[in-house]
């Protein structure tokens, strides 16, 4: 059987027509959305003269690093002055320990002399004077022994004044060391060296770009066929026609439906209530924060 040639091209046509709109509809996504990351800002934890900022965008950081110092010449030079007035508190504190110790000394002495007198007393062979005499220096020497402890006790009290100041120095000196907090790269600086900061001034910005989340927005529909560990395949563009395959696990799913984000363009028609869901995706270097994505679920 022969087709008609007028209506050869036709039914090509229809054919080319068919296989593109099923082709379509494999490739099209199940979501759609833009990559982010945890971007932390740091701020100066003193106020000074920036005398080391050792960073420029585009730098990775380790965690714990030390990038830039606060001028610490001021707390330095009031540390000094502590330790010198400490160093007094103590020697003086030696000196009324030696003294309380020679202080119970005696009064382990009248003591023993005053049992002794007791003793006469009882038989005849002392005075009550001679008893009562003693009995006042051994008074006396209590008296003595307390007011050299009090000086003891308050001299003491400013030694810990001054440890208390010490520790607050220190934990101001440690403020002024600038310390990167988490393995990251730099992505916006806001001062140089030398410039003035002030507490609470933010320095520079940066996210730990290794792992990211790709932010989609799905229907209710496709809701109750995810969980959050599930496996899914997410895209990039590679150029205009081609696409780049990463692995990603759900880490995320909103349990608050909302209106569909303005930001959010996808292949079909908008549904006009969305739920959030967020994919970690590791990052070999090629994906950057705001980039689009789009993923395709496993469906089972």
């Amino acid at each position: 059987m022969q087709l008609n040639k007028n209506l050869t091209p036709v039914i090509l046509s229809a054919i080319i027509l068919v296989a593109f709109s099923c082709g379509n509809n494999k490739d099209k996504a199940d979501a759609y959305g833009n990559f982010e990351s945890d971007e932390i800002i740091i701020s100066a934890q003193s106020t000074g003269d920036l005398m080391m900022f050792d960073i420029k965008e585009g730098k990775h950081l380790k965690e714990g690093e030390l990038v830039g110092m606060i001028d610490t010449t001021s707390l330095v030079l009031q540390k000094n002055q502590i330790h010198a007035r400490k160093r007094l508190l103590d020697a003086k504190n030696e000196i009324i320990r030696s003294q309380l110790e020679v202080q119970t000394e005696q009064m382990k002495n009248l003591e023993r002399e005053k049992s002794r007198l007791e003793k006469l007393f009882l038989q005849g062979a002392a005075t009550e004077q001679q008893y009562e005499d003693m009995q006042g220096k051994v008074d006396v020497a209590a008296k003595q022994y307390k007011s050299i402890k009090i000086q003891y006790l308050s001299v003491d009290a400013e030694i810990k004044v001054l440890e208390s100041q010490l520790n607050l120095i220190e934990n101001q000196l440690g403020k002024c060391r600038i310390i990167n907090p988490v393995k990251g790269i730099v992505l916006e600086k806001y001062t140089n060296n030398h410039e003035l900061v002030t507490t609470g001034m933010s320095l520079y910005k940066v996210a730990n770009l290794d792992e990211m989340e790709l932010l989609v927005y799905v229907s209710g529909s496709q809701l109750s066929e995810l969980k959050i560990g599930d496996s899914a395949k997410v895209y990039v563009d590679k150029n205009r026609n081609d696409l780049i395959e990463f692995h990603g696990v759900i880490s995320w799913i909103s349990s608050e439906v909302e209106f569909t984000p303005k930001i959010i363009q996808t292949r079909e028609e908008r549904v006009n209530m969305v739920y959030g869901v967020k994919l970690v995706v590791k990052n070999d270097g090629t994906i950057k924060i705001g980039m689009p994505g789009e993923v395709r679920f496993n469906h089972k």
